[in-house]
C-alpha cells in the first residue's frame, strides 16, 4: 500500500490569537505563511503522486505556499470537525465549559452543541484517507507516496487509528502546525513512520502560561493548538 503524508495548515489568526477556528474561514497569518513555504522546501523533491486537502481555506493557502504547482483534490471527510456553537470562541473561555473536560477525557463521547460528534469525525477522516490510500495504490503502485493536508485534530483521530488507539486516546498525540505525520499502509495493519515532524527544535519549548490559566497544562489543545506545546 501507498504512503500517506499528513500535512496540518500552517498557523492561522485563529490560532495566533488562541481562538478555535473550527470552520470558519480564517486565513494564515504571517507566520503560517513562512511554515508554508518552509515545509515547501521540505516537500519540494518528492514524487507525490496525489496531493487532497480540506477545502477550507487554510489548507488551500498552505499548498499555495509550498506546492504552488500543484492543483489539489478538496475532499469534506478531511474537513475540520464541527464544533459547532464553540466556533469562533476563545479557548480560555471554553475551558470553563462543563463540556471541555469530556472533551479531554472521554472525547469518543463528546457531540459539540449543534455540531459533530467527536467519533463521527473521525470515522469519516479515518474512511476518507483509506480511500484514498487504496485508489493512489491501485493507480500509482504500492510505493506511491500522496499527501493530504488537514487540521489538528482530524490528523490526530487518522494516528489513533493507525496506533490502534481508541479515540479516547487521541489527545496524547500532537499535531502543530505545518508538522508532517507520516502513515505506511499494508494490506495487515499501518505503521506510522514519522509523527509531528517539523523540522526544527523551537516548538519544544514549554509556552509561558499565566497563573489562572483555566487550562491545564496536562490538556490538550483542542482544534489543534498554534505550536510550542499551546
Amino acid at each position: 500500500m501507498a504512503t500517506v503524508l499528513l500535512l496540518r495548515h500552517g498557523r492561522t489568526t485563529a490560532n495566533a490569537s488562541g481562538g478555535l477556528a473550527g470552520r470558519q474561514p480564517v486565513e494564515l497569518d504571517e507566520t503560517g505563511r513562512a511554515q508554508a513555504a518552509r515545509v515547501g522546501e521540505r516537500l519540494r523533491d518528492l514524487p507525490l503522486a496525489e496531493v487532497v486537502s480540506s477545502p477550507l481555506v487554510r489548507c488551500r493557502q498552505t499548498l499555495e505556499l509550498a506546492l504552488p504547482d500543484t492543483k489539489p483534490e478538496l475532499d469534506e471527510g478531511l474537513i475540520e470537525c464541527g464544533y459547532g456553537d464553540w466556533e469562533g470562541r476563545p479557548l480560555r473561555e471554553l475551558a470553563k465549559d462543563p463540556l471541555w473536560p469530556v472533551v479531554q477525557q472521554h472525547p469518543s463521547a463528546v457531540t459539540f452543541p449543534n455540531g459533530e460528534a467527536m467519533a463521527a469525525m473521525s470515522a469519516r477522516a479515518v474512511a476518507a484517507v483509506r480511500a484514498w490510500d487504496a485508489k493512489v495504490t491501485a493507480e500509482h503502485g504500492a510505493h506511491a507516496i500522496w499527501l493530504a493536508c488537514s487540521h489538528g485534530d482530524v490528523i490526530k483521530a487518522i494516528v489513533a487509528d493507525a496506533l490502534g488507539l481508541h479515540l479516547d486516546q487521541f489527545q496524547r498525540i500532537v499535531a502543530d502546525p505545518a508538522s508532517i505525520t507520516v502513515i505506511r499502509f499494508t494490506p495487515t495493519r499501518p505503521f506510522l513512520v514519522r509523527v509531528n515532524e517539523t523540522g526544527e527544535l523551537g516548538s519544544l519549548v514549554p509556552p509561558d502560561r499565566e497563573a489562572g490559566d483555566p487550562a491545564a497544562e496536562s490538556d490538550a489543545a483542542v482544534g489543534g493548538g498554534s505550536g510550542g506545546g499551546v
